[in-house]
């Protein structure tokens, strides 16, 4: 699929979502897909179509990020993105989002490779790659409550997770799931939650979670 084709889809499904996306964030975008799709010929980062990419793909990869990235406010200046995998949804965040800096902490050694590769073929600045597992990572920063907002794609919210994650936070810091509902009881170390899902396009959503109080 040419760039422009890639362009004009992403630019469709995000439209369909309520997303403007500007032509030179879309540019950017395709650039991240294309790198993405190589990879991915060699190293499993995505199980997504990606030759060509699907609708289904670019809402997941790109549509997704981008709207989360429209729910980052002014003071979020740290975002830690746990299990970053092919990239989504930290990178297409930070390609929406430049002014706020961001962790990617991936525990697979190739997947932080192509991380690595990504952050400099795209020329991020302000991106720090952690090839560690969560739990290393927040314990290696304990006790220091870090990150503004919290990123998760892919990965169970048990109660490992559930503890990672509040270790990370700052007071009034957000979680972001990327997936469904959260499903069943989450205590977040009994902290106070609220949360909200948003459906974005059929079998597309983010739960904005709220840890210790604030505005979601």
């Amino acid at each position: 699929m040419a760039d422009l084709e890639l362009s004009q889809q992403i630019l469709d499904r995000a439209a369909l979502a309520g997303a403007a996306v500007p032509a030179d964030l879309a540019a950017r975008l395709v650039a991240y897909l294309e790198l993405l799709r190589r990879w991915n010929r060699t190293i499993n980062l995505t199980a997504l179509p990606l030759e060509p990419a699907t609708d289904e793909a670019i809402d997941r990869l790109i549509v997704e990020p981008i709207v989360a990235a429209a729910h980052l406010r002014p003071g979020d200046h740290l975002v830690i993105d746990i299990g970053s995998g092919g990239g989504s949804p930290a990178i297409p965040m930070k390609l929406a989002a430049p002014s706020s800096q961001f962790v990617l902490v991936e525990a697979k050694t190739r997947k932080a490779a192509f991380l690595r590769a990504a952050v400099q073929e795209l020329q991020l600045a302000g991106v720090t790659i952690e090839n560690c597992r969560a739990e290393e990572f927040a314990a290696r920063h304990a006790p220091v409550h870090m990150a503004d907002v919290l990123t998760l794609r892919a990965v169970r919210v048990d109660e490992m997770m559930e503890a990672t994650v509040v270790a990370l936070l700052k007071p009034a810091g957000r979680f972001f799931w990327f997936g469904g509902p959260i499903e069943g009881p989450s205590t977040f170390g009994a902290r106070p939650v609220e949360s909200r899902h948003q459906t974005l396009l059929p079998g597309v959503g983010i739960t904005v979670v709220n840890i210790l109080g604030g505005s979601i």
